[in-house]
């Protein structure tokens, strides 16, 4: 526990400074690293064509993103395809699967990182750099751009300009003075804690039984610091951040929740610096981490209670629910590093999911359906301040006013593109649920039957639509059914709200400020803060929790009573 009070602790401390520095790169103000990084950008700016003084609307800044990744899922898909080329390929590793290469390039594009195969047999080392390793830097920026121009829009434009940015600056400026640094630093620490980073291919050494064992190993700390730093997620291995070729120690484990974390937290104190209002970013800090708060409070004490149909066996629960945990981390470093991963969208995990006792199971779940909960790559911050407006709208209509948020008007076309971008993510999760129950392509890869089997087929939608990445990893999901479906649900997932929410900050952005009076609500104050908490439970609930109560509420019931 002084582990997870210290990890929490450091989270707090670490996303002040960051927060101010991502505040001056999104704004483009001076920083101590600018004599380093303008000649990099300048150069990659001349290289690339890229004029960093043109500003782009909404409609431009989307069309940029969404051709931009479309251009690299095109080059990353033929590479999947022909990765059985002998380069940096010392494992022989074969070609990918059609229908797995379509799933994977949309994942790794759309920074979900959802893995129907295991990395150290189904990827090349070529792969694992040129498609996966490049990918989770590109997918991330991406995300954080979106989120940056996002806020310009709230903030009233750059530099008092009604337009949001330049998406290819974004791209380069992100990566090259955040993500790049970040990644060298911290992926010199876990090589320093014994993470392999190599091109030699795998290992076979003698066993300490008299046989032998083959040991994967290849570039793994580059691949597994951006993807924490990135909140991409998936693994070199694919028994992921369990292994200790992943995570070898305690310090590598803080290490690695503290890189899920800390760029999604900054982004929130970047949020109140650009919009020259503190408390509103503490607001929408807080709200966060209370839902966060409460879900490791549950999934904490969920695994403490163990399991009693074990305990009926004569197997002791005292010290709870074990299963499919990695000794060396044991239950509160597990329930922290599964809270964390699915709050905050990364997906990578250190113990298995699919083991976690049911209400322990319905918390990533739920953050995952709520979509809200800090998030990664930006869309967390987009999402809960999406319910703020919905909040502010609601309690308007309690008090008969125009609601306003930010001193603009919420009229008739934001409330729209807001409940658009709240409906799609739930329309993903259950409309595809529904398929997958209701079709024999679907039902051959639930290898659990009953509530835990509803539970699996929830929990690959929400992982998919949530862009996480993270699975019960019960089913049989290497198939035709499963890579399309939830290569769709990853695809529209993403997309789809990113565009919504653009043409939402724009439509804000446009109009003009209110005066504050005396009759305006505040959103920048701890009663806003609760109801923007409780508009978020009240939305999941309605929309959600008909199936979470068929799935993991179902089997709770079913265990202990």
């Amino acid at each position: 526990m002084l582990q997870v009070a210290l990890t929490l602790a450091l989270f707090v401390i670490i996303i002040f400074p960051l927060g101010t520095y991502i505040y001056h790169i999104a704004t483009n103000k001076k920083t101590f690293a600018d004599p380093v990084f303008d000649r990099v950008d300048n150069a990659i700016y001349k290289v690339c064509g890229v004029d960093m003084d043109r500003q782009m609307n909404w409609k431009q800044y989307a069309v940029a993103l969404v051709v931009t990744n479309a251009f690299m899922i095109f080059i990353g898909y033929i590479i999947l395809r022909i990765q059985f080329l002998p380069v940096f390929n010392p494992n022989g590793i074969e070609g990918m699967e059609a229908s797995l290469s379509f799933n994977t390039i949309i994942s790794f594009m759309t920074n979900t990182n959802l893995q129907h195969y295991s990395g150290e047999s189904g990827l090349s080392y070529l792969s694992q750099m040129l498609v996966i390793i490049y990918m989770m830097f590109v997918s991330a920026a991406s995300g954080y751009g979106v989120c940056v121009a996002f806020i310009r829009g709230l903030a009233g434009g750059k530099d008092g300009r009604k337009a949001m940015g330049n998406f290819y600056a974004d791209l380069i400026r992100i990566t090259t003075r955040v993500l790049l640094p970040l990644s060298i630093i911290l992926g010199t620490f876990l090589i320093s804690q014994g993470v392999p980073q190599t091109l030699l291919g795998t290992a076979t050494v003698a066993s300490l039984e008299g046989g032998l064992q083959d040991i994967a190993r290849g570039p793994v700390a580059a691949l597994e610091i951006i993807k924490h730093l990135g909140t991409n997620g998936g693994g070199f291995l694919g028994a992921n951040s369990s292994t200790p070729i992943e995570n070898p120690t305690i310090l590598t484990n803080i290490c690695e929740l503290l890189s899920m974390m800390i760029i999604p937290g900054a982004l929130v104190v970047a949020f109140g610096l650009m919009i020259k209002d503190k408390k509103q970013g503490w607001m929408v800090f807080g709200a966060m981490a209370i839902i966060f708060v409460i879900g490791l409070g549950v999934c904490m004490t969920a695994e403490h209670a163990g399991n009693p149909a074990l305990a009926e066996v004569g197997l002791n629960q005292s010290m709870g629910n074990f299963e499919g945990k990695e000794v060396r981390f044991g239950i509160d470093q597990s329930a922290l590093f599964t809270t964390v991963t699915t709050s905050f969208t990364t997906g990578t995990v250190n113990n298995m999911h699919d083991s976690l006792t049911p209400l322990g199971g319905m918390v990533p779940l739920l953050h995952m359906m709520l979509n809200c909960v800090f998030g990664g790559e930006g869309v967390g911050l987009m999402n809960i301040l999406t319910y703020a407006v919905l909040t502010v709208f609601i309690c308007g209509l309690m008090v008969g006013r125009t609601p306003e948020f930010l001193t603009k008007k919420i009229e008739s076309r934001e409330v729209k593109l807001a409940a658009l971008v709240i409906i799609i993510h739930p329309l993903l999760i259950l409309g595809f649920s529904a398929l997958a129950v209701s079709v024999q392509a679907g039902l051959d890869g639930i290898t659990n039957p009953g509530f835990h089997g509803l539970s699996q087929v929830l929990y690959e939608y929400a992982s998919s639509a949530a862009n996480n990445g993270s699975g019960f990893e019960g089913l049989a999901d290497n198939s035709v059914f499963w890579n399309v479906t939830a290569g769709l649900a990853m695809f529209f997932g993403r997309y789809l709200a990113i565009i919504l929410q653009l043409a939402f900050a724009s439509s804000l952005m446009n109009k003009a400020s209110v005066s504050v009076s005396a009759g305006t609500m505040k959103t920048n104050n701890v009663m806003f803060m609760i109801l923007l908490v409780l508009i978020v439970y009240v939305v999941g609930a309605l929309t959600f929790f008909p199936a979470l109560a068929l799935g993991p509420i179902a089997e709770h019931l079913t265990l202990w009573f």
